[in-house]
């Protein structure tokens, strides 16, 4: 971690960044929401019936492709933070696998997804579970 900006000296990196990343959070889910309502409407409603699958489908490449081409998603980008690795690089496309990945199976085991908000807002780099895990963290862009 020592290629990261340090939470103590560089305080403004990491300044709101749990917040922001809820915000976004809720931003990413309405764009998602919005592609799902799209392709149910382009299969002629009959998309209803499998509506979670598809909600999963387009939730994984939406994020994996938005943060592999700029280390973060719309909703990221609208709040003005981005995800960076161990060595402070921007996301490439496995790490963006990696870390979509561990989102998914926190969101599925609802006591990780628990214990990953609780990381964010007490950690000193305010990192999920998942990027305590791949050694990411999130950043404020313009810090």
């Amino acid at each position: 971690m020592s290629h990261l900006p340090d939470p103590d000296r560089q305080p403004d990196f990491y300044k709101s960044v749990a917040i922001k990343r809820f915000f976004a959070w809720l931003f990413d889910i309405a764009f998602i929401s919005l592609l799902c309502t799209v392709a149910i409407l382009l299969t002629f409603g009959m998309g209803l019936f499998v509506i979670a699958l598809i909600y999963a489908v387009v939730s994984f490449i939406y994020r994996v492709v938005t943060i592999a081409n700029g280390s973060a998603t719309l909703g990221m980008r609208f709040m003005g933070i981005e995800l960076r690795d161990a060595f402070g690089e921007r996301m490439d496309t496995g790490k963006a696998v990696a870390h979509t990945a561990g989102y998914f199976v926190s969101m599925a085991f609802p006591i990780l997804q628990i214990i990953s908000v609780i990381m964010m807002l007490t950690s000193a780099r305010n990192q999920g579970l998942t990027d305590a895990f791949l050694g990411t963290v999130m950043l404020n862009q313009r810090a």
